[in-house]
């Protein structure tokens, strides 16, 4: 049978990369994108969906024969703090629509992504195990630490096929910053290319776990084409890239920006960076589908700094227009 895609959430950060990615693999005609407007620069098939409406999921769910679904769309750690729990419901209202209809369809593939965010205090900061006790201290946190519950419970349940990944901080030339704790780790190459200040919502020795975009298209990839009986994680699987601090990407950048000013002003996203993990132990994916990383700090900073410098010689500051 063919495999034809929907991914929801496809305007986001991680989205728009990896609709890219899956035309690549599967054809335009293949992969439905969709969000709550069209990209005017999007080439393939878009359909306006609000996640929030399960009977219009369920409307081109049908109307294209889906086979897999990729459920992106979900309010951010920092973004959702504003408004608490306006962010619980649509987090979870859009999940447990994705969810049933995925059940009542029997959508072959269900991908989630969760977050290291539903670590808290309870984890240890170093080499998080996949097991660690979730108590998580943001409403994201608390969202994704649910919806990885409810994932397995749907798949011991109805023997629904999720799967899910912990996503670290993600890292990419390829859209703005979406409203996440960790995205001072985009605009602070941006800011570097535009040889402009750079002023850091986290403390100087604030580490991270982190993962280059390509990195993180990759394991989403691998763990989708994982043979079921592969799985062993009905939650999430934690997946690493490298663990960095702030002053660690600032003495990279000055490598090639030797005069790159920084301030630091720490502000309510440190407490939230506090207590999550400095490092995660991802062996369990490794073990059961082959998960390795490609890319450290020197080889993201060297990388984010060329594709930057190209997009900004082009004159759009937007980047929109460079997605697809």
């Amino acid at each position: 049978m063919e495999t034809i895609i929907l991914v929801i959430g496809a305007n986001g950060q991680l989205g728009s990369v990896l609709t890219k990615s899956l035309q690549q693999k599967f054809g335009k005609d293949n992969v439905i994108a969709s969000d709550l407007r069209r990209r005017d620069s999007f080439k393939g098939v878009f359909e306006v969906i609000d996640a929030t409406n399960r009977n219009r999921i369920q409307e081109i769910v049908t109307k294209y024969k889906v086979t897999q679904i990729y459920h992106l769309a979900a309010i951010l750690s920092a973004k959702g703090e504003e408004t608490p729990l306006n962010t619980w419901e649509i987090n979870m209202k859009t999940l447990f629509n994705v969810l049933e209809v995925s059940r009542v369809s029997q959508i072959d593939k269900v991908f989630f992504p969760s977050s290291i965010a539903v670590f808290g205090e309870g984890a240890p900061l170093d080499e998080t195990p996949n097991d660690a006790y979730l108590d998580p201290a943001t409403v994201y946190g608390i969202s994704k630490a649910a919806g990885e519950n409810w994932a397995q419970y749907y798949f011991l349940r109805y023997g629904l096929d999720v799967r899910s990944l912990r996503y670290p901080g993600v890292i990419g030339y390829q859209s703005l910053p979406g409203g996440g704790t960790t995205d001072y780790a985009v605009d602070i190459y941006h800011k570097a290319v535009l040889q402009e200040e750079f002023t850091c919502f986290l403390k100087e020795n604030a580490t991270l776990p982190m993962i280059f975009m390509d990195d993180a298209i990759r394991a989403t990839m691998e763990l989708m084409d994982a043979p079921k009986e592969s799985i062993s994680i009905r939650t999430s699987y934690n997946i690493a890239g490298i663990s960095f601090s702030p002053a660690e990407v600032v003495a990279e950048i000055r490598k090639l920006y030797p005069d790159f000013e920084v301030q630091y002003k720490p502000d309510f996203r440190q407490d939230i960076a506090s207590r999550w993990p400095k490092a995660i132990d991802d062996s369990i994916a490794a073990k059961d589908w082959g998960w390795k990383p490609e890319f450290d700090l020197e080889m993201i900073t060297k990388t984010m700094i060329d594709k930057l410098k190209e997009q900004y010689k082009t004159g759009s500051k937007n980047l929109e227009a460079l997605l697809f």
